[in-house]
């Protein structure tokens, strides 16, 4: 047994009880086998919706994820530049290393990754000179 200094003195500290860290103490509890049925019917109708979707589509969606991520980091306060620029960067090995195989979307992907790449120009510029002089 450990003790805790008071301003009373030493006192006894008994051990943690071992039941404290049961699921039912934390709130949570063991998945039931239905819900791990559902759970896995679930994850399987998604696989073949996945299979029944483009690859072309699905790249280019997770593209537009790599945008909002840019994006959210270009307009946090204070800028968070560098995980920007690996996200702008991310999107950029995606478009040039796919050139011409990204469908329908590969003109819009383009066009926002350059306005991802003016937007990290000017926001570093902001924030390298924030008085505005040249």
């Amino acid at each position: 047994m450990s003790t805790l200094w008071t301003p009373d003195g030493e006192r006894q500290v008994p051990p943690p009880k071992k039941e404290q860290n049961s699921p039912q103490e934390n709130g949570a509890s063991e998945p039931t086998t239905e819900e791990v049925k559902n759970a896995e019917a679930s994850v399987e109708q998604l696989r073949k919706e996945l299979l029944e979707a483009a690859a072309e589509d699905v790249v280019a969606n997770h593209c537009y994820g790599l945008f909002e991520l840019a994006a959210i980091y270009l307009s946090a306060t204070p800028p968070k530049l560098k995980d920007a620029s690996l996200a702008i960067d991310a999107l950029s090995a995606i478009t040039e290393g796919l050139k011409g195989r990204l469908g329908t979307a590969e003109a819009e992907v383009q066009e926002a990754l350059s306005q991802l790449k003016l937007a990290f120009v000017q926001i570093s510029t902001i924030k390298e000179n924030p008085d505005g002089d040249a």
